[in-house]
């Protein structure tokens, strides 16, 4: 999309020749004016339709749904931003071969696309134009592996432009790529030759250079040259005025890691048309918010706002900035709305960050430019899923809690605006009228209150008041500078092993089959309850070095990668982590190579060895697991399926898993829901798995036909892409009557599609305790939990925690006057609140003492504020019959805490208002507590803080306070030296 933009820029450059050209964005009138007296418009909905059924019905592709707007597997992305993204374990030969994604040849779709945060980020330049969006829908056709390639995708697109859409072929220029001598890339004169070849006139087809037209998935990975299709928004007046309508890109080439060209073993076709520009061309309008994508919202939000209706007017033109708030608003609650129904929500980090800051921005401008009143912004997100939900059917799914979720965080930033709003103004009072408005402070209300800072500067961009940008930009770089040495400090990481694309593409042409994996579920259940693992013997086809070399032999404690035709370790997928062990070589039984760790890629199965001796391709060997290891996977992945049926169970059929991650020391399961469970919830979920547990029910799997899963009402699938045919796992009931037509099963037990190793009877389980419990962003809670002996061991930690607590209520509950051991009783209760904080123990348990130890510690410190006023009403008389009136007081008095020796110098000097008074206390062993407080006449001259700084320090300690009050502490063998420095400086000062 950048080089797209950047190719539309040079284009327009090149066509500026004439001297009465105008840009399309020069002037209102312009750009809202009808581009041609079409026949009716045609509908987005219309227009998306055909795209799909042009594709499917005249071209033979398979129409495949929207991914999630959630990126699967692809840690450097924050949102999927192409339509590309999902087809990308083809594109780097990555694809399980057995899985649906693996037998795509041609397709098309409709991709939901986000682009904020991260490399393609449109988010600050919505609203200020007529067509930046943070959401649009990606229109796309793929071939893969050489289906078809330039020739047939080039005709396609002009087919469906032409004949299809009728746009006037006169209106249409295309680009090519036109090398790149660097890097030994010829022009591609084969796509020029096709365009013209079509009828497009040698005028209108241009040559660009590879910032234009070459498209690279990123730093690394597949690319290649693009040809690009451009509208003529002039309509013959004038020079040209082009904007990019789709893009299609011929993947050829792989970007290494060092930054050379290599060929891809096979060809693509990834091509991607934004649905918003084309609906806008063929609706005859250079705005894509007077189309009929934006205007119902446009009009929902005149209806429900004090604003004046939306004029799409921009720049000065646009007065008190209201279009550009209808825009934003528009515009961002269609990306909550998508993202929300993926799955994605407002939080502290990574995308759900980024979604936060995309609502504030939101709020602030329908609340603050259109006059919104509170809670409007949820009232539009009916009005999204009326025009998207047909599309994408998630919207109507999720609306009630879409509504909820931008209701909450509604209230909660309106709050945090009031505040900031604040600070600004109180700002602004102090600034000359040239001054920029501090940088620290624009980072505070960033990090303090939540405020983007590209929001704090539109703010005062309206009081016509300029940030101080240089010195923003020094906060973000000293931060990051700060995070870069924290991540520096970190252990350096190992190298990692992996088979990338050329290595895939070069077993796929040698034609090695995928790894044989089947032998990881060789395993079988014995009368006396223990576990028997198949053996295994492999060969070794492939051994690799750590940089992906392929060698022949390794060996002297060398880390390899080994290929074997086939396994019995599990490679690490599906959230449960990999096998280790051992093998050795056929005849060679004294001789262990460790097993460190498995992952597939296409379907191979790498195994991480290291190699003592010797090791070689060909070599036969035996495979061993580790068997505690892996039963202790199994036994966690199978209370991951029971923990999830219970959670569902307890908290409604609609609970979703949002991710899991199991080892044999603990489970970690993700889920979705719109509140924090509570305490009842969380021990019921554990009692329904305990029962589970106790009942020792059989755990059947099986391996089915992707297809009989898709209607079973109840079965449990999670975003991937699942094998076909897929294993399914079912608890208590057999898998054929759990997937039969009529049969409710799931809606009553565990039945999941999942390629894990697990248990075959729930008992060896034994237990499952709930430990923790944190949100990772609004709407999605992270459990942790641990099963057997461990489990048991929490109950037992949570149990003597429970007494403890009693015995302190007990402790309360009888009452003392003694200030001293209700000081005691405090500390404790304080302790045993850190030790239930960090206990490994139940979480529900963990609540209901937290709860309990907080009240605990309020009647603790209000017994102890009460005995302390006593002991100081005490304390103050005999102080007072001791000293006579005069200007200060300065003495020693035994007191058990600086608490109490304040209160006593507050107590005098309530009694005397116009003395001064300083106190000292004398602890052991050698320590001095101090406190004065200075009648307020006597102040400026003489202050408190500058009193017990001054004593102190002669103590060698420290003090603080303010002018009129402080307090600090030393150490001293000579107390009546320390009072002589007192009274010495309080007789200088007054």
């Amino acid at each position: 999309m950048a080089a797209a933009l950047a190719a539309t820029g040079r284009l327009r450059q090149a066509l500026r020749g004439a001297p009465g050209w105008k840009s399309p964005c020069s002037r209102t009138r312009t750009r809202r004016r009808q581009l041609s007296s079409s026949p009716p418009q045609p509908s987005a909905s219309a227009v998306r339709t055909a795209f799909l059924h042009f594709f499917r019905d005249r071209h033979g592709h398979q129409l495949v749904p929207s991914a999630s707007v959630r990126p699967r597997n692809d840690p450097g992305l924050l949102f999927v931003n192409a339509g590309m993204n999902q087809f990308k374990p083809i594109f780097l030969g990555t694809v399980d071969p057995r899985s649906e994604l693996a037998q795509f040849r041609r397709v098309a779709n409709s991709q939901k696309c986000v682009r904020t945060g991260g490399r393609h980020n449109d988010l600050e330049d919505v609203g200020r134009d007529l067509s930046h969006h943070t959401f649009f829908e990606m229109l796309g056709n793929w071939a893969f592996g050489g289906e078809y390639f330039k020739e047939e995708a080039c005709s396609m697109a002009w087919e469906l432009l032409t004949q299809v859409y009728r746009i006037p072929q006169d209106r249409l220029w295309v680009t090519y790529f036109d090398g790149n001598p660097l890097e030994g890339l010829a022009p591609d004169y084969e796509s020029r030759d096709i365009w013209l070849g079509l009828g497009v006139p040698s005028t209108q087809v241009l040559p660009f250079g590879p910032l234009e037209n070459f498209w690279e998935m990123g730093e690394t990975g597949p690319c290649g040259p693009c040809t690009e299709i451009h509208y003529d928004l002039s309509g013959g007046v004038g020079p040209p005025q082009l904007v990019e309508l789709w893009n299609l890109v011929f993947m050829q080439y792989n970007r290494e890691a060092d930054r050379s060209l290599q060929p891809l073993p096979q060809h693509h076709v990834d091509t991607g048309m934004g649905l918003e520009r084309l609906v806008a061309v063929l609706q005859n309008t250079h705005s894509t918010y007077d189309t009929d994508l934006f205007s119902p919202l446009l009009t929902a939000i005149h209806q429900g706002c004090r604003a004046p209706p939306y004029r799409g007017r921009i720049g000065v033109a646009d007065e008190g900035h209201v279009d550009m708030a209808y825009r934003v608003v528009a515009d961002h609650i269609r990306t909550l709305s998508i993202c929300m129904a993926d799955g994605v929500y407002p939080g502290m980090s990574g995308a759900s960050l980024v979604l936060r800051q995309i609502l504030r921005r939101a709020i602030r401008f329908s609340s603050e430019v259109l006059q919104a009143p509170p809670g409007f912004l949820s009232s539009l997100v009916p009005v999204v899923v009326e025009m998207l939900g047909d599309a994408y059917p998630e919207l109507q799914k999720n609306t009630a809690q879409i509504i909820s979720l931008v209701t909450e965080e509604e209230n909660a930033f309106l709050s945090s605006l009031e505040r900031g709003r604040w600070v600004i103004e109180r700002t602004l009072q102090k600034l000359g009228p040239s001054d920029l408005f501090p940088a620290e402070i624009a980072w505070s209300l960033s990090g303090n209150l939540g405020l983007p800072l590209d929001l704090v500067g539109l703010m005062l961009e309206e009081k016509s008041v300029q940030l101080d940008s240089a010195g923003v930009q020094q906060l973000a770089q000293e931060e990051a500078q700060r995070r870069s040495q924290a991540q520096q400090a970190k252990p350096a990481e190992k190298l990692e092993l992996c088979l990338d694309v050329h290595a895939l593409g070069h077993l796929q042409k040698q034609r090695v089959p995928p790894t044989d994996d089947s032998s990881k579920y060789n395993y079988s259940l014995l009368p006396n309850g223990c576990y028997e693992f198949g053996a295994c013997e492999a060969e070794i086809i492939r051994l690799y070095s750590l940089d992906g070399v392929a060698i022949g032999s390794a060996g002297g404690g060398q880390r390899c990668g080994l290929l074997l035709d086939k396994t019995s370790f599990y490679a690490e997928q599906g959230g449960q982590s990999s096998d280790r062990g051992y093998l050795i070589r056929k005849g060679q039984q004294d001789v262990l190579f460790p097993v460190i760790g498995a992952q597939t890629y296409g379907g191979f199965i790498l195994h991480e060895v290291i190699a003592p001796e010797t090791l070689k391709v060909g070599d036969q060997v035996q495979l061993y697991v580790d068997e505690e290891w892996r039963l202790g996977c199994m036994k966690k992945h199978t209370a991951t399926h029971l923990l999830s049926w219970a959670l569902r169970q307890e908290l409604g059929p609609d609970v979703e898993q949002c991710g899991s991650h199991l080892s044999p020391e603990r489970l970690r399961f993700d889920v979705a829901t719109l509140a924090p469970l509570t305490s009842k919830q969380l021990q019921a979920v554990e009692e329904a798995v305990r029962e589970a547990v106790g009942r020792d029910e059989p755990v059947y799997m099986a391996e089915v036909a992707l297809e009989l899963t898709t209607r079973v009402p109840g079965l449990r699938s999670l975003d991937e892409i699942y094998p076909d045919p897929v294993r399914v796992v079912s608890v208590g009931v057999p898998v054929a009557s759990a997937l039969a037509p009529a049969s409710q099963a799931a809606l009553h037990t565990s039945v999941e599609l999942c390629c894990g190793t697990h248990l075959l009877r729930t008992g060896a389980i034994g237990d499952l305790t709930i430990i923790g419990e944190r949100p990772l962003s609004k709407g999605i809670i992270r459990l942790v939990a641990v099963t057997g002996e461990q489990a048991q061991q929490a109950r037992d930690v949570g149990q003597n925690l429970a007494q403890e607590v009693e015995a302190a209520a007990a402790r309360m509950s009888q009452g003392n006057q003694d200030v001293r051991e209700a000081q005691r009783l405090s500390k404790d209760v304080g302790r045993l609140s850190d030790t239930v904080d960090t206990a490994v123990m139940p979480q529900w348990q963990r609540r209901e003492l937290q709860a309990v130890l907080k009240k605990l510690q309020r009647r603790a410190n209000t017994a102890i504020r009460k005995l302390e006023i006593g002991l100081a009403t005490a304390k103050t008389q005999e102080l007072l019959e001791r000293h006579p009136v005069g200007p200060f007081i300065v003495d020693t008095v035994p007191a058990e805490s600086l608490s109490l020796l304040v209160k006593v110098v507050k107590q005098l000097c309530e009694q005397v208002p116009g003395t001064s008074v300083l106190l000292l206390s004398p602890q052991t062993p050698g320590k001095v507590l101090c406190a004065c407080q200075v009648a307020q006449d006597a102040v400026p001259t003489f202050t408190a803080e500058t009193w017990a700084s001054v004593v102190c320090s002669h103590m060698g300690g420290k003090a603080w306070g303010s002018q009129v009050v402080a307090q600090g502490a030393g150490h001293t063998g000579d107390v009546e030296a320390v009072l002589n420095v007192a009274r010495s400086f309080a007789l200088n000062q007054l």
